[in-house]
């Protein structure tokens, strides 16, 4: 599971489909609806939130709003309605991390996708998150990944 920090605009089909089958499933653990994933470190920020609920479903509001643009069929009747969630805050390293760890996924899986943002140093955050100055989350699990001068 992967509930990326950057603005889903940056997902090739692959990973935009991908993530928002993830978000569903988050929406489900969040719900209590399932009981796979309950220990997923992808969960503690959005389960650090005012609400947990209100948040996922925000986050996937941003998924299904990309979407739309590229004209596909998304069922937005699956996003929870709940209240809106406050905006949530992310560090700058983890969004500078998951940026590098998307580019390595891209340069494999659509390298065509990768050419057109390739040159982009630092992508948007997706809409619910806000950027602080910060390393990468302490729940991040990360890797060596290839940085680029």
């Amino acid at each position: 599971m992967r509930l990326w920090t950057v603005h889903p605009k940056y997902m090739d089909s692959r990973g935009l489909v991908a993530l928002w089958r993830e978000a569903l499933l988050a929406q489900a653990v969040l719900q209590g609806r399932t009981f796979g994933y309950l220990h997923h470190p992808q969960l503690i920020r959005f389960r650090q939130s005012t609400s947990p609920a209100g948040s996922i479903a925000s986050y996937l509001q941003g998924v299904y709003s990309e979407s739309m643009l590229r004209g596909y069929r998304f069922d937005r009747s699956k996003i929870a309605s709940t209240h809106s969630a406050e905006v949530m805050v992310t560090t700058l390293g983890q969004l500078d991390y998951e940026w590098a760890h998307l580019k390595e996924k891209l340069r494999l899986r659509a390298p065509s996708w990768l050419a057109g943002i390739e040159s982009i140093s630092r992508p948007d955050p997706h809409p619910l998150f806000r950027l602080v100055p910060g390393p990468a989350a302490e729940w991040e699990v990360t890797h060596q990944l290839r940085v680029e001068s």
